[in-house]
């Protein structure tokens, strides 16, 4: 346990000084040694606040790096903002929480930098930490575990907000006397932890909880068990991101005989490059690695100035965050990024099927035919002749009066058999032709999209879908042949009247011949058979050159017509698919595009920042 005073006085700056351990030779004298004696080391004073400001300060002017971390963590925002109706929750945890810590963080004084030292059992950390501090804070001995909860050493007053942030009580956060040594330590929050292997679980939750909010940690290591697979597995790999807020110190060296300790050394760092750490070497961004003896006190001062200037380039936070965000970053990837093309959109091809599917189960290219068979056909009445006219009347009259015959004999003939069932009236939009099309247009658009947003763009897909064979029925009997009454006629061009008239002229060719004939038979008129008969001629023929004249020149306009027919029935056809189905997958995609360009900026700071450690 932590070597503790046994005034709980909660309050920053309560003016308290204790000893963390009294000697009994001292027992007597600890209120002269309030009185300020500089000479006794082991003198901390009892800290649990700064003043008025309750460790909240007022922003300095934001680097370059911090303006960029800025923009990322805006960016995470807005991405987790625009996904959250189409991903689970769970999915954007590890995003939420790193936004919460990061604006917690931004909100408490920039000023210092909270240092955690962890390790395993007996790896001397607490020693270490007091080494650093100067003082006998933490407590140390054989008894495992030592540390059963954080304890926390500030240089500087304006830490407060920090300390509570870690719910570190007031009863166990120090202050040590002023000297050189605390001068170079300004700014820093040093964090002494319980042993990451503890075998207690309360101890292990300190250590996770604490790890997860502070700047920067000091990992402490032994000859022995330097190379645990608990410190590398749980710890040093999922957090090899933050290598630049990461101090390895291999303590204990004083007992590895000659070159031993350079060799531990290098072996460490070889495990530290399996992890995936990168080692702060040759004034390149990394992980610190040195070794050091706390009991001895050797090579603490070289850590000492390390972390001194470490917090004196006030960066330690934004590294931590910005790394947080990497990390957050990666475990997105899947969600935002697949082998694709960045752009996904419904293709001019695969809109043009899609269409043309549509037209074709409304029937547009039927309509079509019909508007344009009707067209000839009723060029053929007009401009037929009139023989071939009144056989068509008659065969008209003729028909119903058969057809009705035909029935009566099957009704005759179907007594004492089994009614026939009534037809099944049959659907005008084929149902199977708008699901292919639906599925075929959906595939095309989900082409390199991730399989969240993959499944948000097919289920955007299928509710457009829904009763879009309603709506295209309905379009195609207000449109389609259907819609047309019987007695409405195509429109006439303007030489059908001319063609009337030579038709009719034809046809008072032939009746003026024939009457011409039958007077001549008859008496009335002088015989000459050639004129008559010529006249006669003319009008026989005449008439099929005329009708066979206009049903040539018909071709045109009837096609036109038939197309315009087709025309119409496919707009509205294409506009009622794209109302129901594209423009809601299209706003879909965009949405992806949207979330994908976001994403593009949260992964951009995915390089270190340009803040190194010399």
């Amino acid at each position: 346990m932590t070597a503790l005073t046994d005034r709980t006085d909660d309050r920053w700056d309560d003016g308290l000084i204790a000893r963390s351990r009294p000697r009994p030779a001292e027992a007597d004298e600890e209120g002269a040694a309030d009185t300020g004696d500089e000479g006794d080391e082991a003198l901390v004073r009892a800290v649990s606040g700064t003043g008025s400001d309750g460790g909240k300060a007022s922003a300095p002017p934001l680097s370059p790096e911090a303006q960029a971390l800025r923009q990322r963590l805006d960016a995470l925002r807005q991405l987790v903002a625009l996904s959250r109706t189409r991903l689970d929750g769970k999915t954007l945890a590890e995003a939420g929480r790193v936004l919460d810590e990061a604006a917690a963080r931004r909100g408490l004084s920039p000023q210092h930098t909270v240092v955690a030292i962890a390790g395993a059992t007996g790896s001397g950390k607490s020693t270490l930490f007091n080494s650093l501090a100067g003082v006998q804070i933490s407590e140390t001995g054989l008894r495992r575990p030592t540390t059963a909860a954080p304890i926390a050493c500030s240089w500087s007053d304006g830490a407060a907000g920090l300390l509570d942030r870690l719910e570190i009580p007031g009863r166990l956060r120090r202050r040590p006397r002023e000297t050189s040594e605390a001068e170079t330590l300004r700014g820093i929050v040093l964090v002494d932890l319980p042993d990451l292997d503890s075998a207690l679980g309360a101890h292990r939750d300190h250590v996770d909880r604490v790890l997860a909010l502070v700047d920067a940690v000091v990992w402490v290591v032994d000859p022995e068990k330097y190379a645990d697979a608990v410190l590398h597995e749980r710890y040093l790999r999922p957090l090899a991101g933050h290598a630049e807020v990461t101090f390895v110190v291999l303590n204990q060296v004083d007992r590895l005989p000659g070159e031993a300790a350079d060799l531990v050394l290098d072996d460490l760092r070889r495990l530290l490059d399996e992890d995936g750490i990168a080692l702060g070497e040759h004034g390149e961004p990394g992980a610190t690695v040195l070794g050091l003896s706390a009991l001895t006190g050797d090579g603490v001062g070289e850590l000492r100035e390390l972390l001194g200037q470490f917090a004196q380039e006030k960066g330690a936070a934004t590294r931590r965050i910005s790394a947080d965000v990497d990390r957050a970053a990666v475990r997105l990837q899947p969600l935002y990024v697949a082998d694709g093309h960045p752009g996904p959109e419904i293709g001019e091809a695969a809109r043009a099927e899609f269409e043309d599917r549509l037209a074709e189960a409304v029937g547009a290219c039927a309509a079509g035919l019909a508007a344009e068979r009707a067209w000839r056909r009723n060029a053929g009445k007009a401009c037929g002749t009139p023989w071939l006219r009144l056989w068509r009347w008659y065969e008209n009259r003729r028909a119903p009066h058969t057809l009705a015959g035909l029935a009566a004999l099957a009704a005759i003939g179907g007594r004492g058999q089994t009614a026939a069932q009534p037809p099944v009236e049959e659907e005008v939009t084929a149902r199977q032709r708008v699901e292919q099309a639906v599925r075929a247009v959906a595939d095309e658009a989900v082409t390199g999209l991730p399989e969240p947003w993959a499944q948000a763009v097919r289920e955007t897909a299928v509710r457009g879908a829904d009763r879009l064979p309603e709506a295209l029925d309905e379009i195609a009997v207000t449109l389609g042949p259907a819609a047309t009454p019987p007695n409405v006629k195509p429109p006439r061009p303007a030489w059908w009247p001319v063609a009337v008239l030579a038709q009719a002229a034809m046809t008072l060719l032939q009746i003026f011949g024939g009457l011409w004939l039958v007077g001549q038979i008859v008496g009335v008129l002088e015989p000459e058979l050639m004129p008559p008969v010529l006249l006669m001629v003319a009008g026989i023929v005449g008439g099929p050159l005329v009708e066979w004249a206009c049903s040539i020149a018909a071709r045109g306009p009837a096609r036109r017509y038939g197309q315009d027919a087709e025309r119409r029935l496919r707009q509205a056809a294409a506009g009622c698919g794209r109302a129901r189905v594209l423009e809601p997958v299209a706003a879909e995609l965009l949405r992806y595009r949207e979330v994908r360009e976001q994403y593009a900026t949260v992964a951009a700071g995915g390089s270190r920042l340009s803040t190194t450690r010399q």
